[in-house]
Formats: structure tokens, sequence, C-alpha cells
């Protein structure tokens, strides 16, 4: 295990968290939806959550083909530089931004968003290359962790910058500090072996494998119970990351000040939720970190329903950021042990199909029921619903065990838990 790609491959978690505090889930999105399209009568939710939709709905098409090209053709590296830097592009395309221009931002946000979530089936992928079984689970959880200092960081450098109105400074900011951070990535993390295989073969045996995969998956009990509670429950989790700081702003009356700080806030107590759970992901097992999370955002979903005070809603954020890189976390090292050795790239190109279309539902319902009641409230009921019809799918999966078998200090991870029960 080396502990330089390790470290480049946390460290890329941490250069792609600026874009998902400040753009995605702070500062950008309140940006957008208030003073780009204005949300008197809900317009913004509903721009806000078509963009995310439409880039999710292209990122789930496209990821278990271009998986397969990155494994056929040998670009696994490269392209996930290329859709790093069609992210870092389209921020600082940003700042030419003017109030009123609703289709003009909705480009932008849609390019990015596809450049950010289409490069994470890449990013993915390394994990079962750079860590051995017993540790792809702390691995994954200091990945997390790593990526929210990187958040906090972020959005630190960003809070003066906001408090001056200088917002166009604040993209640039983020397109340099993703561009900058990512660089160990594409320096230390193992190198494409290029198969000889042309762009074009590669893509027609990508399309072939994508649907072969697909094919594989559906067959296997297991992993395909999996990821039907996991399209379920991930809905929830991606609502609540592209709706929060709306929420806030919109019900709550926060200002920006107050958003940055709720979501720093939010960010230490998901960092340390992150690293108190990333050992017992090993030795508990994955399922049992991934049922806790879900029972602990299934409360906060319902309480904040009922919340009316600032104070309240502090409580119930603070609280949900425990089980925010747990759940996470947990979820993508439960995945590992459903995946066969050679085929990471494929497997995690169908997780980001599951993933994100997750992202195409949640964000267009959230959007919708707030236009529809002309309150966010209701919407809010939704994503409770999304977790707690999750959580019962998932106690249905048999897998999920300990990496590292009881009373011994290290251990084989199970790939295939069916033919383990068997």
């Amino acid at each position: 295990m080396s502990r330089k790609q390790i470290l480049s491959w946390c460290l890329f978690d941490f250069a792609n968290s600026s874009y998902s505090a400040v753009i995605a889930a702070v500062v950008f999105q309140v940006y957008y939806i208030n003073r780009i399209v204005g949300n008197e009568s809900g317009s913004g939710d509903l721009w806000w959550g078509a963009a995310i939709s439409a880039s999710m709905l292209f990122v789930s098409l496209s990821s278990p083909f271009l998986g397969g090209i990155a494994d056929y053709a040998g670009l696994r590296k490269r392209l996930l530089a290329f859709y790093t830097y069609i992210c870092v592009a389209a921020v600082a395309a940003l700042s030419l931004l003017t109030p009123g221009a609703a289709f003009f931002g909705f480009i932008l946000m849609v390019i990015a968003n596809i450049g950010m979530e289409g490069g994470l089936v890449f990013y993915n992928s390394f994990l079962p290359r750079i860590a051995p079984a017993e540790y792809q689970g702390r691995v994954s959880g200091w990945g997390f962790s790593v990526g929210y200092t990187g958040s906090i960081l972020s959005l630190l450098i960003a809070l003066p910058l906001v408090q001056d109105g200088m917002f166009e400074l604040v993209w640039l900011m983020v397109a340099a500090f993703f561009a900058l951070f990512s660089i160990p990535a594409f320096l230390f993390l193992p190198r494409d072996n290029r198969t000889g295989v042309t762009a074009s073969q590669a893509g027609v045996m990508g399309i072939r494998k994508a649907m072969a995969t697909l094919r594989e998956i559906w067959s296997r009990r297991e992993p395909r119970k999996f990821l039907l509670s996991y399209l379920i429950y991930e809905d929830g989790v991606n609502t609540v990351i592209v709706f929060s700081s709306s929420l806030a702003a919109t019900t709550f009356a926060f200002g920006q000040g107050e958003l940055i700080g709720l979501y720093l806030v939010v960010q230490v107590t998901a960092l340390i939720g992150a690293f108190l759970l990333s050992k017992p992901t090993d030795t508990w097992g994955p399922k049992k970190v991934v049922v806790l999370s879900l029972l602990l955002w299934s409360l906060v979903a319902v309480s904040a329903f009922f919340v009316q005070s600032k104070v309240h809603f502090w409580a119930i954020a603070c609280i949900a950021g425990l089980g925010l890189g747990s759940i996470q976390a947990g979820t993508r090292a439960f995945y590992t042990q459903f995946i066969p050795e050679g085929k990471e790239a494929e497997y995690f190109g169908v997780y980001s199909l599951v993933g994100k279309s997750s992202a195409v539902i949640g964000p267009l319902v959230f959007g919708q029921v707030s236009a529809a009641f002309g309150s966010q409230r209701p919407a809010i009921l939704s994503i409770a619903a999304f977790f707690i019809i999750g959580l019962v799918l998932l106690r249905q999966v048999n897998g999920g065990g300990p990496n590292v078998p009881q009373g011994q200090g290290s251990g084989a991870q199970c790939k295939d838990w069916e033919h383990h029960k068997r």
C-alpha cells in the first residue's frame, strides 16, 4: 500500500470539496436561486433543481459506458483529468454571470456539475487499486475526512469575499483551489496502462461491456438489492445537499454569512463522524454503519419539518452532519465487497449510474413540491420518506460484514457475499 498514492487520492477529495461546498452547497446555490433567478414564487428552486437533474441525468447515462472505456483503453486517469478541468473552466466562467441570466447560469452549472460528478466515477474506481481489502473502509473514510477539511478551508477563504460582495472572485478562487490541489492525484495515482485499443474501439467495447455489467449485477441478488436501496436513500442524501442552503435561506431566513457559518459547523461534525466511523466501517462492517446513519438521518428529516427557529435548525443540522460522511464512506465500502477484481471502473460506473440517477428525481420532486405548496416544509417530508424506505430495503441485503474478521488484526475482504454465505 503506497502512502503517496493514498495521500494524493485523499487530496483530490480535498480539492473537489471546494466545488461541493462553495458552488453546489452554500454560496453559489443561494446566489443563483435568489440573485440570478429570484425565488419569490419558487422559480429559483425550479431552475436550480432542473440544472442539477439535467447534469446528473447525463452523468448517470454516460458513467457505465465511460467506466468500460476507462478499463479497455487504459484512460482512467486521463478521463479523470479531462472531467476535472471541464469543471474548473465552467466554475471560472461563473464570474461572467449577471442578474437575470438564468439560462446562462443554468448551462454553466450543468457543465460544471457534469465535470465534477462525472470525474468521481474514475476517482472512486482507484480505491480498490490503491488500498488492500482490509483497509478500504478506512481509506474511504479518510478521503471524506480530508474532503471535509477542504470544504472548511475553501469556505473560510470565501467568507471575507462574500462579505465584501466580491462573488466573482469567489468563483475564481474555487476554480484555482480545485485545479491546484488535484495535481498530486494526476502525478501519483497509478498510471494508465494503454492497451493499444483506439478510442472508437474502446467506445464500442465499453458500451457492450457496460450492458454486460448491468446484466451481471442484475443477475446477482444481493448486489441488485443493495443498489435498489442505495438508489432510494441516496436520493435523500443528494436532495439534502442540493437544497440545504436554499432551505436555510428561504424558510429560516439565514443570511449569507450565517449560511457559511452553519455549513462550516456541519462540515466539522461530518469530519468527526467520518473519522470516528472509518475504522468501525471495517471492524463492525459497512452495513451496520450505513444503517445507523440512515436511522439518524430519518429522525433529522422528520424533525426538520417541525422546526421553527434558527437555533433548533442549527442543532439538527449539526446532528445530520455526523451521519453525512459515514453514510457516504460506508456505502462506498459496502459496494466494493461486490466488485470482482479487475472490474472496478465498470462496477463503479454502474454505482454512479444508480447514485446519480437518484439525483435526477430528488431535486425535481423537492422543487415541484416547494413551488406547488409555496413552502419548502412539505418537501422536507419527501426526503424523510427516501431515507426510511431505503433503510427498510437495505436491511434485507445480505452482506456488508466486517472487512477485518473478529479476532484478527487484518483479514481478506469478501468480494462476493453471496458466495460467502453459501
